[in-house]
């Protein structure tokens, strides 16, 4: 991408579209509609968080970039059955997310368009779609409810409740808070104890990928160490393990499973046992146990001498520091959890809100504090349940006008430290969990960036689009009681992409 002014970037991007609307996507040539589809991409981008910026040094934006990085296959996860069965120190505020739009653009009408609700009444009436569903399409800009049909009805969610944990976590902690592990020494002694910051993230690996940006227990290792050899305490040294910072059954309600771990606030990797980044894996079903045992070994390649194995204790109040390290800022965080549908990082955010809000970083207290939070936005919560951060749970509760409310404040200027919700969500056709859902021919290929949500007969899909008149639009189909699992998804990405058409 070139250094131009983001809006002479976005002006010709939009031309682009309006062009692309007139010629059907099948007569192009497949390297020009992955060209067209890629640009699209970024138009969606730029419309819906600050084409102003904030740009590094080669006028890319960051998130836009670690975006494009994430383009792999299986970049998700599926919840649509049993284990198995199917995959800087601050980050800047951003200024008012919709600057980047025109005149003309803001003040589209769709004029000469066929009317919204002709185009989706016959698709929310697909028999595809099971005996309970709702749909709400918003004008991102005016706040005007463009499309509605059963919006306040409360319906299993799945995992476009990590949109609502994102958000609560966001307004609770701010974007560029970091998660910490860390070590320390009791005082007059060589115990060293391992203390969880509540970073499933932590990784121990040497390589792959985001073990870069990542916080290291290797380099916790390195660090330790040398502290431990400055103090001549290297030797018959003892270490235990701290996870007081989370509290309440480890275990998710769904049971030990490949989707997520047991919660902890010391974990490496996620508990996985495999060399996966996102999607199910085998899991330990003891994550702080196992992070420890590694961290000891990684600490007797260093020199220092432990004999016997970690077992579980807490860091007293007189404890002295002797080494940290950090997590990704939470706006990484929450960009990889959407991006991948990541549950283990959709719980942690949620016991973290907890923390911030005094309550017990617990499930129990996750809940009530996540509720908390969205409520002091003004968020409409009647009938809102959040059993869990992650959506695995089958007896939470959201309606399509929640979800649909909050994609709009995260797109809106008022809240910029929201940005990373909306950058966070898939993009059709090209990353996460939506990587593989839309075909090359579709016209919502690279335009429609969404949240997915899948259990069994539960299908769900959360996101924006910008229109072919430049409006940005956000909106939330969710049903339940699918039997039709492929059916269903096909349905609601068909409603997406109407809404990106819409206009031509």
């Amino acid at each position: 991408m070139d250094e131009r002014k983001p809006g002479q970037q976005l002006h010709k991007l939009l031309e682009l579209l309006r062009r692309l609307a007139v010629k059907p996507p099948a007569k192009l040539r497949t390297w020009q509609l992955t060209a067209v589809s890629a640009a699209a991409g970024l138009v969606v981008a730029a419309v819906a968080i600050a084409a102003a910026g904030p740009w590094d040094s080669s006028g890319q934006r960051t998130a836009e970039r670690d975006l494009a990085a994430s383009r792999e296959a299986g970049g998700g996860v599926d919840h649509a059955g049993p284990p198995g069965r199917e995959a800087s120190d601050a980050v800047p505020s951003a200024p008012a997310v919709l600057a980047g739009l025109s005149r003309s653009a803001r003040t589209a009408d769709g004029t000469g368009a066929k009317p919204l609700a002709a185009v989706l009444d016959p698709l929310m009436d697909d028999a595809k779609l099971g005996p309970e569903r709702s749909a709400v399409v918003v004008d991102a800009v005016s706040g005007e409810r463009v499309y509605g049909k059963g919006a306040g009805r409360e319906l299993t969610p799945a995992s476009t409740t990590k949109i609502a944990t994102a958000v609560a976590a966001l307004s609770a902690l701010g974007p560029d808070h970091r998660l910490t592990t860390k070590t320390v020494v009791e005082p007059g002694s060589r115990h060293v104890v391992l203390v969880g910051g509540g970073d499933p993230t932590l990784t121990a690996r040497g390589d792959g990928r985001y073990v870069a940006e990542s916080a290291s227990l290797r380099e916790l290792a390195d660090d330790t160490a040398e502290a431990l050899k400055k103090r001549g305490a290297d030797q018959d040294v003892t270490l235990s393990y701290d996870t007081s910072r989370y509290s309440g059954p480890s275990q998710h309600p769904i049971g030990p499973n490949e989707n997520i771990a047991p919660v902890s606030a010391l974990m490496a990797d996620e508990g996985r046992l495999d060399t996966s980044s996102s999607g199910t894996a085998p899991r330990t079903a003891e994550p702080a146990g196992d992070a420890a045992r590694n961290f000891a070994n990684l600490l007797r390649e260093r020199g220092i001498g432990i004999e016997a194995d970690p077992g579980p204790g807490r860091a007293g109040t007189t404890a002295e520091h002797l080494a940290s390290t950090r997590s990704q800022p939470l706006a990484a965080l929450v960009e990889r959890m959407l991006t991948h549908s990541d549950n283990d990082i959709a719980e942690a955010l949620a016991r973290e809100t907890a923390v911030a809000a005094g309550e017990p970083a617990s499930f129990e207290g996750a809940s009530r504090a996540v509720r908390d939070r969205l409520g002091k936005l003004g968020l409409p919560l009647d009938g809102a349940v959040f059993d869990d951060g992650s959506g695995l749970d089958r007896d939470d509760r959201l309606s399509a006008q929640l979800l649909a409310a909050l994609l709009k404040r995260a797109a809106g200027p008022g809240h910029p430290e929201l940005r990373s919700v909306v950058t966070g969500l898939p993009v059709a056709g090209f990353t996460g969990t939506l990587v593989g859902r839309y075909p090359e021919a579709s016209a919502g290929t690279g335009l429609v960036r969404a949240k997915t949500g899948t259990l069994t007969g539960v299908n769900s899909l959360a996101g924006t689009v910008v229109d072919a008149n430049g409006r940005l639009l956000v909106f939330a189909f969710m049903t339940t009681g699918t039997t039709d699992p492929q059916g269903a998804q096909s349905t609601l990405d068909a409603m997406a992409t109407a809404l990106a058409v819409r206009g031509s």
